[in-house]
C-alpha cells in the first residue's frame, strides 16, 4: 500500500468501487453522480491501480477495476502504517502511545477497556512465541 493521501476524486472513486464492486471506467463515470470526463476517471483509476489500491483485469478492450482491500482492511492498513511510522522514531513513539490512551479515554471508556484487553492478548501471544 502507498503512504500517499488520497485526493477527493480518488476517495470518491474508491467509495464507488467499495459499494459496487468490480467496474469498468464507464460504470464508474455513471455512478459518480457528477459530470466528469471519461479520461479523467480513466486516469484516476489508473493512478489508484499504480498506487496498489486497485486490481484490474482486461476484458476485450476495457479494463475492469476492483478494490484490492475492503474498506475496513484498507483503513486498518492505513492506521497500521501511520502507527508504524511513529514507532520508527523513539521520540515520537512515547507521545503517540500517551496521546492514544488519552484520546481513547476521553472518547469511550469501553474502548479503553478493549484496548487493555488487546494489549493483554498481544502479550500472551508474544509470550507463547518466546518473544
Amino acid at each position: 500500500m502507498t503512504q500517499d493521501v488520497l485526493g477527493h476524486l480518488e476517495m470518491h472513486i474508491m467509495e464507488v468501487l467499495w459499494a459496487h464492486g468490480e467496474s469498468n471506467v464507464h460504470d464508474v463515470v455513471d455512478r459518480l453522480g457528477r459530470p466528469l470526463a471519461y479520461t479523467t476517471v480513466m486516469t484516476t483509476l489508473d493512478r489508484l491501480f499504480k498506487k496498489n489500491l486497485l486490481v484490474r483485469r482486461k476484458s476485450e478492450r476495457a479494463f475492469f477495476y476492483a478494490p484490492r482491500w475492503s474498506r475496513r482492511e484498507w483503513e486498518q492498513k492505513r492506521a497500521g502504517d501511520f502507527v508504524a511510522g511513529f514507532l520508527a522514531s523513539p521520540q515520537a513513539s512515547g507521545a503517540l502511545i500517551s496521546s492514544l490512551v488519552d484520546a481513547v479515554g476521553q472518547y469511550n471508556t469501553a474502548l479503553l477497556d478493549e484496548l487493555e484487553d488487546n494489549i493483554r492478548s498481544k502479550r500472551l501471544e508474544l509470550a507463547k512465541r518466546g518473544k
